[in-house]
């Protein structure tokens, strides 16, 4: 129970009741205790004591019996002599024979008694002590019984609860506020690029476009403006709608994927540890981690790894579902895509 105690949580349903039945269980257990020892050892112990007081009484009796026969042919040599006969030494020999005599019998007559008394004994007292020792028994597993039908309800109540969710880690919700605030960035400078590389090829152009490429640089704040939000001209400037996109199309090419600008917005959705080596990479493949932990998912989205394994880490295909802490990637050698921890791995 003490172990039960230590791994059950403070946490967790019925830790205090726990406790309880833990106690309740321990005094059973003393009590058990003390009726063996008060009931069943000390009287068995008692019984069994009296065997070597028997042996010592048997050994005894033929003692006496030795000396009992010494004195009986003492005398008798002394009695059948009639030359060398003295009845003093008669007397006292007699006497020896008389006390040695009575001595025996004293003896053999007690274990005549008590050897068939102490024999018989043994029924009644294995009955008495072992009808004790059942009954004791018997209250104690009953009495545990119900502790442990307590302590089953209870641990049914914890698996419950945790079918439920209650004790399920929750993951910290994704800082989403960056995605809009570096797409907004992307979005209003991306205009100004193709509209500065159209001022500097317009010197070599013919003199008659030269009003309108003015009125496209002089104008680049408004048209910039109007056609982020909805990429339609003023009523003003009709002139306006076709040239930065004609400019863009013939004279200068959309960024590509591995352009400084992407790289920008990678950098701004995802935090290059110190340390990360970015060069030489798979494309898509932000950086490259190490496990220094062994971690198992707890959900089909998520990846498993050991210790040493080596992991691509990927963007989001959502970029909502960024969670902190958490990163995307691809596993070295069998290819599997999942979220993982990023304090299980350190970077390479």
């Amino acid at each position: 129970m003490d172990s039960l105690n230590e791994i059950y949580e403070s946490n967790w349903v019925g830790h205090d009741l726990l406790y309880v039945q833990a106690q309740n269980i321990e005094m059973l257990w003393q009590d058990f205790s003390h009726k063996l020892g008060d009931q069943v050892l000390i009287p068995l112990n008692t019984y069994q004591s009296q065997f070597p007081e028997m042996r010592k009484k048997i050994d005894k009796r033929g003692r006496k019996l030795v000396d009992y026969d010494s004195q009986r042919h003492n005398f008798q040599s002394l009695q059948g002599n009639p030359k060398k006969r003295d009845e003093i030494k008669v007397t006292k020999a007699r006497e020896s024979l008389e006390e040695a005599k009575r001595t025996y019998e004293l003896l053999n007559s007690e274990l005549h008694d008590e050897l068939p008394a102490l024999y018989d004994s043994r029924v009644l007292f294995l009955v008495t002590n072992l009808q004790t020792l059942f009954a004791a028994e018997q209250v104690f597993h009953v009495e545990t019984a119900k502790v442990y039908a307590e302590l089953e309800a209870i641990v049914d109540k914890l698996a419950t609860d945790c079918q439920r969710g209650t004790y399920t880690l929750k993951k910290s919700s994704p800082k989403s506020p960056k995605t809009p605030t570096s797409n907004s960035k992307i979005i209003s400078s991306a205009p100004s690029s193709p509209t500065s590389v159209v001022a500097d090829d317009n010197p070599t152009t013919p003199t008659t476009s030269q009003p309108n490429s003015d009125l496209a640089i002089t104008s680049t704040t408004t048209s910039t403006t109007t056609t982020t939000t909805d990429n339609k001209p003023s009523a003003g400037s009709p002139k306006l709608s076709s040239p930065p996109g004609a400019q863009i199309n013939g004279n200068v090419k959309p960024p590509s994927p591995g352009s400084p600008n992407n790289n920008k917005h990678v950098e701004e959705l995802y935090d290059i540890p110190v340390g990360a080596t970015t060069d030489n990479l798979p494309p898509g493949v932000l950086y490259r981690v190490k496990a220094t932990y062994k971690y198992n998912r707890e959900d089909v989205d998520e990846l498993s790894f050991d210790v040493g394994e080596i992991i691509r880490v990927v963007e989001y295909d959502d970029p909502e579902e960024q969670e902190e802490g958490w990163l995307m990637g691809v596993k070295e050698g069998t290819g599997e895509k999942g979220m993982f921890p990023a304090n299980f791995t350190r970077p390479l």
